[in-house]
């Protein structure tokens, strides 16, 4: 009998090991932080994207890896939606003599004055929607899908974040200071009219509340902002392998640009000036270090975008382990609203969510 089950032990590990795909290795494991999502997969909506940057003597390459992705099943892109539009703005200043991304600017009629360089590093150290919805009346909805869409960048970003007015067509106004002097003023823009997404998914739980009403039936996401995990993904890849795309599929950056966003990235809340304990290291640090207000070993250098609203935990990483020196980009979301009951703030963030996406970030990277 001994003989029979060493046996049966030695199939096991074999199975497993030609599991050539990691993510369906860890997918499969018996962590309690994989498995109770893996056991519930359909509810959790995972999709996950991992990349290994492979360099050989001067040339880089990528090794893809994919699990249950799928452009065509909607998930809220929450604030993800940042890291395009906070690319798209510098790309956007290039095209202007008159200013940079330290000019000082604010909304006409707003008495709150900032650069675009400090908007950028508030939406990348604590995802700031106020630093965001600046960025978006520079851009307007219709300027930043045309990009997109130039680049062959999937996504339609249509609204602005955490305001009434969300979906206003009309953009606000920037005025651009040189020493309290006006240098320059965008004008005002009134953009096509919001067209309804057409993919698989877009209805979702069984109520939603406004107010405190609760509405019996399912929340309907056509008319929201929608990123898929594959432009997040190539997004990122663009931004620290440029050389790997055509140029009409690049961000047209100058190189100290490109330097600088990729600094924002990976800035920390305490080196962006937010001190509180709210803002601990791991703040939006989802992948590897959701689930700790620890300190992040020096070894490993994170830059991201994470998206957090209505259930969803998204996180989109390039991450350098400075030990082992391996590279990776790594995509992955997943949904939690046990209830079905949307803007309710009833959602398993901390006991599931964030724990799948740190345990899934290390054991990749492990």
């Amino acid at each position: 009998m001994r003989f029979f089950f060493l046996v049966g032990i030695i199939i096991l590990i074999s199975c497993k090991s030609e599991i050539k795909n990691p993510i369906e290795r860890v997918m499969t494991s018996q962590n309690s932080q994989i498995k109770a999502v893996f056991d519930a997969i359909e509810d959790h909506e995972v999709q996950i994207l991992f990349t290994e940057i492979k360099r050989q003597h001067d040339t880089v390459y990528f090794e893809d890896h994919v699990y249950q992705v799928d452009d065509s099943c909607y998930f809220y892109p929450a604030s993800t939606v940042k890291l395009p539009i906070a690319i798209l703005a510098l790309e956007k200043l290039n095209t202007n003599k008159l200013i940079d991304r330290n000019t000082v600017f604010n909304l006409e009629n707003d008495s709150i004055k900032t650069t675009v360089s400090k908007a950028i590093e508030r939406i990348f150290a604590v995802s700031d929607n106020t630093a965001f919805n600046q960025l978006f009346e520079y851009l307007g909805k219709d300027y930043i899908n045309l990009k997109l869409k130039e680049k062959g960048i999937k996504g339609s970003v249509s609204h602005r974040l955490s305001v009434t007015n969300s979906d206003d067509l009309k953009t606000k106004p920037l005025v651009f200071y040189n020493n309290n002097k006006v240098v320059f003023k965008t004008s005002s823009h009134i953009n096509d009219p919001i067209k309804p997404l057409k993919l698989k998914k877009l209805k979702k739980g069984k109520g939603f509340k406004v107010g405190d009403s609760l509405v019996n039936a399912p929340m309907d996401f056509a008319l929201k902002n929608y990123l898929p995990l594959t432009a997040l993904h190539g997004i990122m890849k663009r931004i620290m392998f440029p050389e790997l795309y055509p140029k009409k599929a690049q961000f047209h950056l100058t190189e100290n640009d490109r330097n600088f966003i990729i600094q924002a990235m990976g800035m920390l809340p305490h080196e962006a000036g937010y001190l509180s304990k709210e803002y601990h290291e791991s703040y939006v640090k989802f992948l590897m270090f959701g689930d700790s207000k620890a300190a992040i070993p020096k070894h490993i250098k994170i830059y991201n975008k994470v998206g957090s609203a209505y259930g969803t935990l998204t996180d989109c990483a390039y991450i350098i382990n400075e030990k082992t020196k391996k590279e990776f980009i790594m995509t992955a979301t997943i949904h939690v609203n046990k209830n079905q009951v949307f803007n309710d703030n009833i959602y398993e963030y901390d006991t599931i969510g964030l724990s799948f996406l740190a345990e899934l970030g290390r054991q990749l990277v492990d």
